[in-house]
């Protein structure tokens, strides 16, 4: 390209481009690049005229050529598909009439910020450095699946796509980019669409954190199999529309601190088989939506009871520690929402945390409700049975409960008997009465005290000896079984 036959303003930014300056055509702070659709000639830059700076652009000795470039109109489409830029791209606060195809193109580094585009095409994209697109102004999709990133994303307060527009595809796609560093899509990063990770690689930490993610009734995050180096971060996130995010792999914490899941008749959070280090749900509002956390694999679970939904689906959910401290009877509540019904993994794993916390009797509790639970399950006979054994003994979870039975059973006897004196079967040959023996004789099968053998009731008392009789024989029975069960879980 000639340069006589560029613009004023074109010809400003040719001459800086060898040097490395900044061309700026920002004339107030309160001019920004919202209004470039109204800008004239005078900032007005053709997209043909950077193509040609970026791939055969002057050269002078000694100096780097660098493309910076602010507060200008760049009109046509800006087309580097394949290209490879030897400089640094530097375009901010800009306005783009059209989508910027960047396909298969090898930048150095390329920063956006603060620029209005209306979509940017960059699939499979190289940058050795880093991708700023910080405060950006977005309307259509941002393309980016397969890009190869060596430095980190910068998304901060980037808004991308347009409140109120359906759109067929996401907004923001990421799908299977490759991170060397850190993805941030903080700072009121909005997204008014899809955002897809889905196969994404980023090797340090991924954050949303005070972002706002809405698809309502869609699928607002989209990140199955994400392998993330170290942490993601989703604080105070609002969500409007499914997280899903079933298969990631996020070693470090998963932090949705004081987020607001949304999903009304849907699924707020899909999380299945993740593998992580910590889900840290502090001071989160309570979720609207089911909760899917099936095969999941943390160190340390934190979430208050409160938080959950009216559904969730927790088998297979393993978890070394629970937090925040809660009684058992309030976890319990949330176990009992679950869609599947009853889960007996659950249980064993709340069970075992409580168990890891020093808190016995928070574990006894839940193998007791785990067990009622199942009771509802069983045939009408085999209800009867567990029915017996939960007012008994509590599954063998509660054994003072069966002592208490016994002594009330062996204050009965003992009062009634002492009052009414069973006649002696031999009287010459029979040790004197004891009442309290004779009871104990009738209540404990495995205990022969002399006393049944010698004397025999009759009448009522000889049908309330058989009611002792049959009460001793079932409480036994119970408390072995109560015994054996509890024994077992050991």
């Amino acid at each position: 390209m000639e340069i006589s036959e560029l613009t004023d303003a074109e010809r400003l930014l040719w001459e800086a481009f060898p040097l490395g300056r900044t061309v700026d055509f920002r004339t107030t702070c309160e001019e920004g690049p919202e209004f470039g659709a109204g800008w004239g000639p005078e900032r007005t830059v053709r997209a043909e005229v950077l193509r040609a700076l970026l791939l055969n652009g002057p050269r002078r000795d000694g100096e780097t050529p660098v493309l910076r470039l602010a507060g200008a109109r760049i009109s046509e489409r800006l087309d580097l598909q394949y290209a490879d830029v030897a400089g640094p791209v530097h375009i901010w606060a800009c306005y783009f009439d059209d989508v910027p195809d960047l396909y298969g193109a090898q930048l150095r580094q390329l920063n956006l910020s603060r620029s209005v585009l209306p979509g940017l095409h960059a699939i499979a994209l190289r940058v050795d450095g880093s991708l700023r697109m910080s405060k950006c102004r977005v309307r259509g999709p941002v393309r980016l699946g397969g890009a190869r990133i060596s430095g980190a994303v910068f998304l901060n307060g980037a808004h991308v796509g347009e409140q109120g527009v359906a759109h067929s595809e996401p907004v923001l796609a990421l799908n299977r980019v490759t991170i060397d560093d850190d993805l941030q899509a903080d700072e009121g990063f909005t997204a008014h669409g899809q955002v897809r990770l889905a196969g994404a690689v980023i090797a340090g930490y991924v954050s949303f954190d005070d972002a706002v993610l809405s698809d309502p009734g869609g699928t607002a995050l989209h990140a199955s199999n994400l392998s993330v180096g170290t942490d993601l971060h989703v604080a105070r996130l609002k969500a409007s529309g499914r997280l899903n995010m079933p298969g990631a792999r996020i070693p470090g914490m998963i932090d949705f601190e004081g987020a607001r899941l949304s999903d009304p008749g849907g699924t707020a959070l899909r999380a299945s088989n993740v593998v992580g280090g910590s889900l840290y749900l502090a001071e989160a509002e309570p979720i609207q939506g089911v909760v899917t956390l099936r095969g999941c694999q943390l160190d340390f679970l934190h979430i208050a009871p409160e938080t959950w939904p009216d559904q969730v689906r927790l088998d297979g959910l393993t978890y070394a520690r629970l937090g925040p401290p809660e009684p058992a009877e309030r976890r319990l509540q949330v176990l009992e929402r679950d869609t599947d019904g009853y889960v007996p993994y659950a249980y064993e794993q709340l069970t075992a945390a409580y168990r890891r916390n020093g808190d016995d009797a928070a574990a006894r509790t839940v193998q007791l409700a785990k067990h009622r639970r199942h009771r509802a399950t069983l045939p009408w006979y085999a209800r009867a049975w567990g029915h017996l054994q939960d007012v008994t003994v509590g599954y063998g979870f509660r054994p003072t409960r069966a002592a208490a039975w016994l002594l009330s059973l062996l204050l009965v006897g003992s009062v009634t008997f002492a009052l009414r004196e069973p006649p002696a079967l031999k009287p010459d040959e029979s040790p004197d009465f004891n009442a309290l023996f004779y009871t104990l004789d009738l209540l404990l099968p495995i205990v022969d005290f002399g006393q049944e053998k010698a004397y025999a009731a009759e009448g009522a008392y000889q049908w309330f000896g058989y009611t002792l009789l049959v009460l001793g024989w079932t409480l036994a029975t119970t408390i072995a079984a109560g015994i054996t069960r509890a024994i077992s879980r050991q």
